[in-house]
């Protein structure tokens, strides 16, 4: 799979923008907040990405929202949980962990992967029951010092 380039032209030590060539990633990267970022993706995946913002907040409900990496991420306990973006033809829920993805690896079966992250479509959302699963197991993994 090819790579993105991605450019830091215009960065300053308080506005850090990162772009890349596709047009959803260069008006949500810029973005100060969660806010900001949900605002400018479409509404068909803004919908996904609240209802699975929902999810992980119930499942985290101590952990902190910021963006990070240009996407929308929850840290607990100063360690990075999940995170969460749009891109062009799908949305992506970021676990961030090789190992709880094997770890769910028959439950992710019929979904597209990375190493770490799952993607969907913004009409066939992820189960909040799988994703409140992959949340706690990578509370638990944090809690461990992986």
């Amino acid at each position: 799979m090819p790579r993105r380039s991605l450019s830091l032209e215009g960065v300053s030590a308080g506005e850090p923008k990162v772009r890349t060539k596709t047009k959803l990633a260069t008006k949500t990267s810029a973005a100060a907040d969660v806010g900001a970022f949900l605002a400018a993706v479409p509404a068909e995946k803004r919908a996904a990405l609240m209802t699975l913002r929902k999810t992980i907040k119930a499942a985290a409900p101590n952990a902190t929202e910021l963006i990070n990496y240009g996407v929308p991420m929850f840290r607990l306990d100063g360690k990075n949980l999940v995170s969460y973006a749009a891109a062009a033809n799908h949305c992506t829920f970021y676990v961030q962990s090789p190992a709880v993805m094997r770890a769910f690896a028959a439950e992710l079966k019929g979904y597209r992967q990375g190493k770490g992250s799952i993607q969907f479509a913004a009409d066939k959302p992820l189960p909040a029951a799988l994703v409140t699963r992959l949340v706690k197991a990578r509370i638990a993994e944090n809690g461990r010092g992986r």
